[in-house]
């Protein structure tokens, strides 16, 4: 019912510039940001519409209604004692939620387990959930306890199994009081307080097993209690488990946290209505204050933050601007690069296939050479095998001589058994036996001839093969053999001696056979000049030999230069595969400077992005952390983002940066971090 309340004093109410003055006066911690303030509002808006009933309905606890004229006086005062038992536990626990929001908003900071707010809250939680409990009796003694119930949550709800283990493995909790108790603090840290008991009054049927049929928690107060418990999601609270601390405690109601500072009247209960009266207006009086105040300053945070994005948007326009030239220019001189490499390579290629060309020229030259060496090689190989087909007749011509020789020594020895019939003609035939030794010492003497040249050709023919060795000693064979001759010569002038007696009537027949002897020797000088005629040959052909010789000197040379030339054009070539190396690298740089452009472009552009608007995410909303995706359990807290609004895990969002909104630094996740840290190192650049 709408309610008329009336101002004892003006002068209590502050002005619109005092309430100023003392918002300017608050500290910055406890200025919370917006979506969260927002919010808080909302709750303390809906909850003072309740403020002055739950205060009148706490200061009359003794009254009772009048009963109905149906049922017995008995029944109607029992009714009507439950029914306003209800209300007063509802009204208090709009009370107790009303001054923790507004409280912990005050603060701006986790609630600790000592904030009295907090635990007269618990209190009337407490008292609550009570209300209407069955008694159990056991062989001990009777047992009630609002723990029973809580464990249901857990077959009901799977999210809730880790705060039953977790309350069910601490050893300091020895009642079922306190384990309640633990578990109520767990579901008010993990922000899950109100869906954990929707869930219970969803299930009715299982609750009657512990509660009473007029119990709170089965009738309708015990929803609107579950929908006052959603605003507490706004609340942080780090609250410690002590096992003594719990199961020692006295739940006791402080009403003095509700009301504020009044005078004591005669103990009338109107004027403590009026005084409670005057209270209630004047805190709706501030709240309207605050709300018009908090409008304004809003406006004008909100204009504020619209002309920094603007600012920050024509810079990083500007930005991009300079971004996307500098992407041109960067490309034109990828495009240069990339000409000139097609011009070195095709120099490159051009001097390669130059390179080849000559090389399958010097190879062909080589080739030609070499079969030009070849036929040169062949050719003397004959020429050594004429050459000692020559050696070969001229060895059967001297040992014709031999032959010879021997026959003139048989003819000597017939002489000689002639010249002791023919001893006048032993002058004549003396004579004629110088001249022959004359001759024959001629003959010597071009036989020796013969060997030094044979002699010289054996030496130039051991510059092609090495048997000239075995021509010396042919040749030794024959100086040795022409020796025995001699000495076979003189034994026959010895002899010639004995036979010049036997010599002298054989006179004519020793002319005649000097006849046929000059016929020989004439022979004989023929056959020797038609050998030197050959040796005049042999000659003219080493000379030749020699020539072609110092040919393939001159051509081997020639051959080594074009090596050198080879190896220079392969030390070039390798220069320009390692200038192409380097050109090919430097433009893998180049592909590396576009690519950290190109993210520093999509970095700028995701900057926009998480500039252009950001939303609070509600904490019913999110299970899991968004960036590490892990669930968020009692040890593994919710912390928002001040920045995008997300709900991240403490390790994800453990960094604080100052930002446009906030003076002081401001909890931060990685992400944005690195953004806003980029941002400020690219405006500082």
């Amino acid at each position: 019912k709408e309610e008329d309340f009336e101002i004892i004093d003006k002068k209590q109410l502050p002005d619109a510039a005092e309430l100023r003055n003392e918002e300017k006066a608050k500290p910055e911690e406890a200025r919370w940001s917006a979506p969260i303030l927002s919010l808080a509002r909302k709750a303390s808006e809906n909850l003072a519409l309740g403020y002055g009933s739950a205060l009148k309905s706490a200061s009359l606890v003794g009254l009772v209604s009048k009963p109905g004229s149906s049922d017995s006086p008995a029944k109607t005062s029992t009714r009507c004692h439950t029914m306003e038992e209800r209300a007063n536990l509802m009204n208090m626990m709009k009370l107790s939620i009303k001054i923790l929001i507004q409280s912990a908003l005050s603060l701006g900071r986790t609630l600790d387990s000592d904030f009295p707010p907090l635990q007269q809250f618990f209190v009337v939680l407490e008292h609550c959930l009570k209300h209407g409990l069955k008694v159990k009796k056991s062989f001990i003694g009777q047992n009630k306890s609002f723990f029973g119930p809580l464990e249901l949550v857990e077959k009901l709800c799977p999210e809730a199994s880790d705060i039953a283990t977790s309350v069910k493995n601490l050893p300091e909790l020895k009642t079922a009081v306190g384990r309640g108790r633990a578990w109520l603090y767990l579901a008010l840290m993990q922000k899950k307080l109100a869906d954990y008991l929707k869930v219970l009054l969803d299930h009715k049927h299982l609750l009657s097993e512990f509660y009473e049929p007029d119990a709170l928690m089965m009738e309708e107060e015990g929803a609107v209690i579950v929908g006052l418990l959603v605003g507490l999601n706004v609340i942080d609270a780090n609250l410690c488990l002590k096992g003594e601390d719990l199961d020692s405690q006295v739940g006791v109601i402080d009403f003095s946290l509700y009301l504020k500072e009044t005078q004591d009247s005669d103990g009338k209960q109107d004027g403590g209505i009026t005084a409670v009266l005057d209270q209630k207006h004047y805190v709706e009086e501030l709240n309207r204050h605050l709300r018009w105040d908090f409008h304004l300053c809003t406006v004008a945070d909100l204009q504020n933050k619209i002309d920094c994005l603007e600012k920050t948007n024509s810079k990083l326009q500007e930005e991009l601007a300079a971004a996307t030239d500098r992407i041109g220019s960067l490309q034109e001189e990828q495009q240069q690069l990339k000409q000139q490499n097609e011009l070195i390579r095709e120099r490159s290629e051009k001097s390669v296939e130059v390179t080849k060309e000559d090389t399958k020229v010097e190879l062909d030259t080589y080739k030609q050479s070499r079969q030009g060496l070849d036929e040169m090689y062949s050719d003397v190989w004959k020429q050594l095998k004429e050459e000692k087909k020559i050696r070969l007749e001229l060895e059967k011509e001297l040992e014709l001589q031999i032959g010879m020789k021997t026959e003139m020594e048989i003819a000597m020895k017939l002489l000689e058994k002639d010249t002791h019939e023919k001893q006048d003609t032993l002058v004549a035939l003396r004579q004629q036996l110088e001249e022959v030794k004359a001759i024959n010492l001629q003959m010597f003497h071009k036989s020796q001839n013969a060997e030094c040249s044979l002699q010289e050709k054996t030496e130039a023919i051991s510059s092609f093969e090495g048997k000239t060795n075995e021509m010396m000693s042919s040749m030794k064979q024959m100086e040795k053999r022409l020796q025995q001759a001699e000495k076979a010569r003189q034994a026959a002038e010895e002899r010639c001696n004995k036979m010049k007696q036997e010599l002298a009537g054989k006179l004519n027949s020793c002319r005649q056979q000097m006849a046929q002897l000059d016929s020989k020797c004439s022979t004989l000088e023929k056959e020797l000049k038609s050998e030197k005629e050959q040796r005049q040959t042999l000659q003219k052909e080493l000379h030749q030999e020699k020539d072609a010789t110092t040919l393939l000197k001159t051509e081997l040379q020639q051959m080594e230069g074009l090596k050198k030339e080879l190896r220079k054009l392969q030390d070039e070539k390798q220069e320009l595969k390692k200038v192409r190396e380097e050109q090919e690298q430097a433009l893998q740089e180049m592909g590396l400077h576009l690519s950290q452009s190109k993210l520093k472009m999509e970095d700028i552009k995701e900057v926009n992005k998480a500039l252009k608007g950001h939303t609070w995410l509600k904490d019913d909303e999110a299970t899991h952390c968004k960036q590490c995706k892990k669930e968020f359990s009692i040890s593994r807290r919710k912390h928002h983002c001040r920045n995008c609004g997300d709900i991240f895990c403490n390790t994800c969002s453990s960094n604080e940066l100052a930002l446009p909104s906030y003076p002081k630094p401001v909890r931060v996740c990685d992400n944005c971090h690195t953004l806003l840290l980029q941002q400020c190192s690219s405006n500082s650049s």
